[in-house]
């Protein structure tokens, strides 16, 4: 079906011929267009936030020991990664590795000689460590493990709710027990540094991060559980995981395999936003048809008319499919410059969303704009606004013409 613009011109008149009606039909269009595109904007923004939290708290690239993600180890570090400092150079020598970061995972009982609790602790490369975690992880006070100085003994940062149980505050000294490689009981004393919050409740009440020099000197061993690769883009990821499984040496993981928390929330939301937009689809479609055919009926005497100077069937339905692709489209661009003008006031209205289950504290309420999307958006609105003016058009356009300019 060629296009031209005096068809064009013509399906435009048509649709100003009812100025009320086919305004309905524009906000109707426009608003299933703006509330698609902000329930997409704003799953999108979620999944990049959950992304961004799982890949700087592991890393972008994981790598262990043969068997160190199996999670079944009958003494601590069975599976532990040894010589890490030569692997840690082989992958710094990749041009896509920012840095790479050693973690020891490991854990007890922590101790301020009147009550003590569980811990989950993690070694870690204190001047690093606390760059790549951003704002993952906050200080709510005292120092981190970077600004102690060298010297003053081991240090500890405590997670927030951890430290309320054992009454501790910056300069507290505590006693951190654990069971050392060979199964023996390992002690240390440490002076707490600093307290922190992850924003996740259950990980607040057990949080304990030391340096990783601490860490090993109570299990007593030089291995570290895994190492954290951090790449220049978060998109690299699978490509630099699949190019160092070749090694047969190591344990390779992305920070996708390990991200069931944002596979599980992406999951639903497209479950959950999926089903919206089927739902706005279909009322554009019937608000777009119900305007078609209520056009088409009263202008039945005229498409005979139009028959009757020569016009084909097939003219007479491009007139109409071009005045709903008309309103299709003009709903969309009202749509999309409604949705990004929320957008934009949600960012400098600053509104913050409740905490979600698990958390300790909101995040701010983020609509994405993603011009592939708006780009698909608006050509699914314009193309069902089409479609649903064919289809109405068709059967008046094939009646005869003395059928057509009898009709009343």
């Amino acid at each position: 079906m060629s296009i031209n613009f005096p068809w064009l011109s013509m399906a435009l008149k048509n649709a100003m011929r009812n100025r009320r009606r086919s305004l309905v039909t524009l906000a109707i269009a426009a608003t299933g267009t703006a509330a698609a595109l902000l329930g997409g904007g704003f799953a999108l923004h979620t999944y990049q936030s959950l992304a961004q939290a799982a890949a700087r708290e592991t890393g972008h690239v994981i790598v262990g020991a043969p068997q160190s993600f199996d999670g079944v180890e009958n003494a601590p570090l069975e599976h532990g990664l040894e010589d890490s400092g030569a692997v840690t150079q082989r992958l710094l020598a990749l041009p896509e590795v920012r840095r790479v970061l050693p973690r020891l995972q490991f854990s007890g009982l922590i101790s301020n000689g009147e009550r003590s609790e569980i811990f989950v602790g993690t070694g870690v490369d204190p001047m690093q460590e606390f760059l790549v975690k951003g704002p993952f992880m906050q200080r709510v006070s005292g120092e981190l493990l970077d600004a102690v100085p060298e010297g003053q003994g081991p240090g500890i940062v405590l997670g927030k709710t951890l430290a309320r149980t054992l009454n501790a505050e910056p300069g507290s000294s505590l006693t951190l027990m654990s069971s050392t490689v060979s199964g023996s009981l390992s002690a240390v004393d440490v002076t707490v540094t600093g307290i922190v919050t992850t924003g996740i409740t259950d990980l607040d009440k057990r949080l304990a991060v030391v340096d990783i020099a601490t860490a090993q000197t109570l299990l007593a061993t030089r291995k570290v559980s895994s190492l954290g690769v951090y790449l220049n883009e978060l998109e690299d990821s699978g490509r630099v995981a699949g190019q160092l499984r070749g090694d047969r040496a190591i344990e390779v993981r992305s920070w996708l395999d390990l991200a069931q928390f944002y596979q599980s929330v992406k999951g639903l939301y497209n479950r959950i936003f999926g089903f919206l937009g089927v739902i706005v689809l279909v009322i554009v479609l019937f608000a777009v048809t119900n305007t078609l055919a209520m056009a088409v009926l009263e202008r039945t005497r005229e498409i005979g008319t139009l028959r009757a100077m020569g016009a084909t069937p097939r003219e007479v339905m491009k007139v109409f499919t071009l005045e709903g692709l008309s309103l299709g489209a003009g709903g969309a661009v009202a749509g999309m410059a409604a949705a990004a003008g929320i957008a934009f006031l949600l960012v400098f209205l600053g509104i913050q969303m409740p905490p979600p289950p698990g958390r300790s504290g909101g995040y701010p309420l983020v609509v994405v704009i993603s011009p592939l999307m708006f780009a698909v958006a608006a050509l699914a609105v314009t193309l069902l606004s089409g479609l649903a003016s064919f289809l109405v058009s068709r059967k008046a356009a094939r009646q005869s013409v003395v059928e057509a300019l009898s009709h009343v």
